[in-house]
């Protein structure tokens, strides 16, 4: 990876402040998602932006598809991009996929976060057994073979569903990061976090956290925001919005930021 992972990863420091925060982007978007809430913190916190390696921000040639199978892989530039700017302690905003990188981050270094937030955040997407993700195999396997078939239809499907609400420049703006991405990275990075499941690590997380779950997301069902607080293995609480889709910072920014800094101050 070129010169130093902060080049690679597109990595900001904004705002002033004594404490830190990391905003860590998910699937599909890059840090610019972050844009409409970031005037709510830039006062109070120095916060530390970055794109996660498959975004469509970042050179793909960074992308290496031998090393990026699980979830591990982003736990290390995680924990590298805060090495790298000498944080010894910082609280953690992470949506969907990023919320269970930072999980898996607090397990391995725990003394480093103060306190997590997951934003739709789910440890497995499939359906099994009892717990209900919200998919079954068949299901994600039509998904993934509409990706490989016509990714530009895909993702004129996709992105008013993941929104959710009737949001016109919201869904164009998740359209443009999802164009972003190069299609077989797209691919490789959903079949690894579809497929993926850290239900059994939940109880090694110590660190507090605050899962924040919209009223009606279809990629991440209700149920499983309360699986989270029931399983995580420190102090826990639920934070529903009232408000639709899986993208609440694009789409309802001034009530998530309420919600987050309540959180981060709490």
């Amino acid at each position: 990876m070129v010169n130093t992972i902060l080049e690679a990863l597109n990595v900001r420091v904004v705002g002033s402040g004594d404490r830190y925060v990391v905003f860590a982007h998910g699937f599909g978007t890059d840090q610019s998602a972050w844009q409409r809430i970031l005037q709510f913190f830039t006062p109070y916190y120095r916060v530390i932006l970055y794109d996660l390696v498959c975004a469509g921000s970042v050179n793909p040639d960074y992308f290496d598809f031998r090393r990026y199978t699980t979830l591990d892989a982003y736990v290390d530039d995680l924990l590298n991009i805060l090495d790298a700017l000498g944080v010894n302690r910082c609280a953690y905003v992470g949506h969907s996929v990023s919320a269970m990188i930072g999980i898996l981050a607090s397990i391995r270094r725990p003394e480093l976060f103060s306190k997590l937030v997951l934003i739709g955040a789910s440890p497995r997407f499939l359906n099994d057994g009892d717990y209900h993700g919200g998919f079954e195999q068949e299901e994600i396997e039509k998904v993934f073979s509409a990706m490989e078939a016509n990714y530009a239809a895909w993702v004129s499907g996709f992105a008013p569903l993941a929104v959710g609400a009737d949001v016109p420049t919201v869904v164009r703006e998740f359209s443009r990061t999802l164009f972003n991405m190069r299609p077989d990275i797209t691919l490789f990075v959903s079949r690894a976090v579809f497929n993926s499941d850290l239900r059994g690590v939940l109880g090694l997380v110590r660190v507090p956290c605050c899962i924040i779950q919209t009223s009606k997301d279809v990629s991440v069902p209700g149920s499983v925001a309360n699986y989270l607080r029931d399983h995580l293995g420190g102090r826990n609480t639920v934070v529903m919005l009232e408000t639709e889709g899986h993208l609440p910072h694009l789409s309802a920014p001034g009530l998530l930021a309420r919600k987050l800094r309540h959180a981060l101050a709490s």
